[in-house]
């Protein structure tokens, strides 16, 4: 009696097929970006696309001032009353914004890599909105009659992963690059003396 399931070498092609069907690209992906297959839609919740990322980091990329000129110790000084430290603060945070967003992510890449238990607390996050969005993707995750969004994925992924944080020190770790993020660009916005344009600027401004 033959049975209708694949045998042989015509069940290595189905599988192969269905293996291949994982990463065929979908140009309906809700991104925008035709997606990758099951890879995209893993990590790219609707609205958000890589190319958004891309675009952004661009964007700072090409705003960023000189670091040479950032640093240049001849330009700082103190400033000479309150009024002109008000000034210095609002034109140097405008000026050299996009400088002071990479110091911010650099410092949080710095707190991350020089602790191991807070790398592992974010991977147990990574893993455990990993597998939750999985099985939203299979089939609709329900909770008291409502779908579970990407933003309920993620916040259902911290609360799991909220121990391991505990024990990381991750509250710690956050004042600590709060603190240094306002020390730092603080003490530069303020002491860092405004640009020639920037001086004319305020000159032909009406009084």
């Amino acid at each position: 009696m033959s049975s209708g399931a694949p045998k042989g070498e015509n069940c290595l092609v189905d599988m192969d097929s269905k293996a291949g069907d994982l990463f065929i690209a979908d140009e309906g992906h809700p991104t925008g970006t035709g997606g990758a297959g099951i890879m995209a839609k893993l990590w790219l919740p609707k609205g958000f696309s890589v190319a958004m990322v891309k675009e952004w980091v661009e964007r700072r990329r090409v705003s960023i001032r000189p670091w040479a000129s950032f640093v240049d110790q001849r330009k700082f000084s103190k400033p000479r009353n309150f009024g002109e430290l008000c000034q210095r603060v609002v034109r140097n945070v405008d000026t050299y914004n996009s400088n002071y967003t990479f110091i911010f992510l650099g410092l949080i890449l710095y707190c991350i890599i020089s602790s191991p238990m807070l790398l592992i607390a974010l991977a147990v996050f990574a893993g455990a909105f990993y597998i939750i969005h999985l099985k939203a993707l299979e089939s609709k995750l329900v909770v008291l009659g409502k779908e579970l969004t990407v933003p309920h994925q993620m916040s259902l992924a911290g609360a799991i992963s909220l121990p391991v944080f505990w024990l990381a020190g991750a509250g710690a770790a956050v004042f600590w690059v709060l603190g240094a993020t306002l020390f730092v660009i603080g003490s530069h916005a303020v002491f860092r003396e405004l640009e020639a344009s920037d001086m004319e600027e305020l000159l032909m401004e009406p009084v």
